[in-house]
Order: C-alpha cells, then structure tokens, then sequence
C-alpha cells in the first residue's frame, strides 16, 4: 500500500505538510496523491473512534456480530443478497467470510429488541438466508488497532458496622 495511505490510515488528521516531511516529498504532491485517492473512491471516508464507554449519555447503542449463512444465486454468487443485506440502515458493515457462515454483519440499533427485530423480521425471512447466528456485543476492549481504556471500577469490597 502506498506510504501516504498508510499514515493516513493511523491517523487522519495527520496534515499533509507533516506526511511529506516524513516522506521526504513535497507538500503539493501529497496534497495532489490524497485529492486523487479521494477522487477515485479509495479514500471513502475520514472516522474518529470514540470509545462509547465513556460518553456520559443516557441513550446507548447496542451492536451485534451477525453470522449468516446464505444460498448463492445463479451467475451471481453472494453479491445481490450481499447489497440487499447491507442496503438495510441497521446494518453498519458487511463482510464475505470463509468458513461455516457466508457472511458477517456488524448491526446496530436502539437497544436488544430492536436488533433481534431486525434479524426476526427483516434479514432471516429474505430468500437464500438458510440461518443466522447472533452474538451481541457487551464490551469493546480494542477496535481499529486502538486500545480502549474503561472506566475504573470500585473493587473494594464494602466494610460496614
């Protein structure tokens, strides 16, 4: 992969004056190579990762890891299924896997219930859907190669007398 897409893969906010004092190249061409890769759709979008656990809300998010095993159609394989799946808002990521499931899905919603609604109603009734497997997600340790520090937890055990 090319140098400049891998610091902006660490770090997005890296200016491109920094990148090409680290290259060792000029300003212009960096800013030239990053208007390029976003212009032909390899760069898609800039993401900040934000450890949830210590957003003070009262609303919280819950995601599942959604295995599902598929039919693949005639001429196309797992694709069509593949884009009406991840078509769906709930849906935040969609991955082709190998193994016993076909595909791995990333699903959010407000709470339990409406992601098991989701796949209830929505994904396992589709054609070619033969099963699904949910594992929803209670704690993130480390996401994108970033380590998450959590909230320290009182671990003295309360004395009374």
């Amino acid at each position: 992969m090319d140098e400049i897409l891998e610091i902006l893969e660490k770090d997005a906010r890296i200016p491109a004056e920094d990148i090409a004092r680290m290259l060792k190249k000029k300003t212009q061409s960096v800013k030239d190579a990053i208007k390029k890769y976003e212009k032909e759709g390899i760069i898609l979008k800039y993401k900040a990762i934000v450890n949830r656990d210590l957003v003070k809300e009262e609303r919280s998010n819950c995601r599942a890891l959604i295995e599902v095993n598929i039919t693949p159609q005639k001429d196309v394989g797992f694709d069509k299924i593949a884009e009406r799946i991840y078509s769906f808002p709930e849906v935040a990521s969609c991955y082709l896997i190998s193994g016993t499931y076909d595909l791995l899905l990333l699903v959010e919603g407000k709470d339990l219930h409406t992601v098991a609604r989701f796949v209830a109603e929505k994904l396992a009734p589709l054609e070619n859907i033969k099963g699904t497997t949910t594992h929803f997600l209670l704690r993130k340790y480390k996401e994108d190669g970033v380590i998450l520090k959590h909230k320290e937890e009182n671990k003295r055990i309360a004395i009374s007398y």
